[in-house]
């Protein structure tokens, strides 16, 4: 059975925007006979309100969008994360990064126009080193001692003792403890090629490394990064169908990559599960030997005593057009006249919304008022348009 989700944030009121994906999300669901639920995507605690998580459900209910079950509440999930996160540690796959946003863009190439910012593997070389020189030599002190600063795990900084310790000054009786220093945690990506399919933007053949390099799953300030939240929710709440807006169609590939390192199941010829090790060994012995090639033939090739296959669960990605303002920017929630709190002040029924939003999908010749329910029949992804609609002030609520 189908089970898709709509996963907003409680930053602010919902705009037009949100609406549309919120309606095409329980139009795919629902003309399947699926469930279609919602989870609050809570992470930022700087921005993130309770207050406007309410607003929300409340205009989903007036808008005739109910939601399958219980809302799910990602900042009451943080002990789930942490366990997903250990085990990609225990796979040897995250690493500390102390680089500001600054740096990252300092080395970026000057034709690197379009808004992509492609980690470099700055901090991935000495992070790896170090930690390898930790684990073979077997402690800290001994690290000080014989492992160059530069090759020091990036949330490791020395203090004064341990430096006149390794410039020859000697142990001091008063050496204070390293100190351990803010760092995001990040995720090794193969060099390979993930391919995908959409279902509405069709195929599509992304290499990580070109496209975002080593991607963020822990911040610095400790919140949990979108990428490992989202997937293993998705996971967990058993989504099988994806609807969201094309600005985050490229991120795809980082989510399939991820979902396949901590739920792809590989077992052994007697049925048991291979373990981190294996599935660390399988996953870098991959991205050696095929250098971009085609993922599944390099993880049955490399061992004939593993297995790999999917998690029962498929999903299925459909990424839909922006609606943008005047100026043909996206809508955000700094468009006051386009959220529902200014809509619902005015008068504008719920009937009305639905039916300009429905008449922007394709789904109606006219934007008469009109409810999800009667939309069900109308529905399909082949009327929905491709490139982002702008809203013509003519035909605005």
């Amino acid at each position: 059975m189908t089970r898709g989700r709509f996963a907003p944030s409680p930053t602010g009121r919902m705009h037009l925007g949100n609406v549309f994906c919120a309606l095409l999300s329980w139009l795919s669901a629902k003309s399947q006979g699926g469930e279609w639920v919602l989870r609050i995507e809570d992470l930022d605690p700087q921005r993130s309100r309770k207050e406007y998580a309410l607003q929300l459900m409340d205009d989903l209910q007036w808008l005739g969008l109910p939601w399958d079950g219980e809302p799910v509440w990602q900042s009451q999930r943080g002990h789930i994360y942490e366990e997903y996160l250990r085990r990609l540690t225990e796979m040897g796959l995250t690493y500390p990064c102390h680089c500001t946003r600054a740096d990252i863009m300092a080395t970026q190439a000057p034709h690197e126009t379009d808004g992509r910012v492609v980690y470099k593997g700055t901090c991935r070389p000495r992070a790896i080193d170090a930690i390898g020189a930790i684990d073979s030599i077997g402690s800290i002190d001994s690290v000080i001692r014989t492992v160059p600063a530069t090759t020091l795990p990036p949330t490791v900084s020395l203090s004064q003792g341990d430096e006149e310790q390794r410039s020859g000054g000697g142990m001091s009786p008063h050496r204070s403890p390293l100190t351990i220093t803010p760092a995001t945690t990040r995720l090794i990506v193969p060099d390979c090629t993930i391919p995908f399919t959409d279902g509405h933007y069709g195929r599509h053949d992304i290499n990580l490394a070109e496209h975002c390099g080593d991607y963020i799953v822990r911040r610095k300030d400790g919140a949990w990064a979108y990428q490992l939240a989202v997937v293993v929710d998705d996971a967990l709440m058993g989504i099988t169908e994806i609807v969201r807006g094309r600005d985050l169609l490229l991120s795809s590939p980082q989510q399939i990559h991820l979902r396949e390192l901590l739920f792809f199941e590989r077992k052994t010829e007697n049925g048991t599960d291979a373990g981190s090790e294996s599935r660390s060994k399988i996953y870098f012995d991959y991205a050696e030997q095929q250098g971009g090639k085609d993922r599944e033939a390099g993880l049955k090739r490399k061992n004939n005593s593993l297995t790999a296959h999917h998690s029962p669960l498929t999903v299925n990605f459909f990424h839909h057009p922006l609606l943008c303002n005047a100026e043909g920017q996206r809508l955000c929630k700094r468009d006051k006249s386009m959220d529902l709190g200014y809509l619902r002040e005015k008068g504008t029924t719920a009937g009305e919304i639905i039916g300009l939003l429905a008449h922007l999908a394709g789904l109606t010749d006219t934007p008469a008022p009109i409810t999800p329910t009667e939309l069900l029949p109308l529905f399909s992804w082949d009327k929905v348009p491709t490139e982002d609609i702008m809203l013509d002030k003519q035909i605005m609520l």
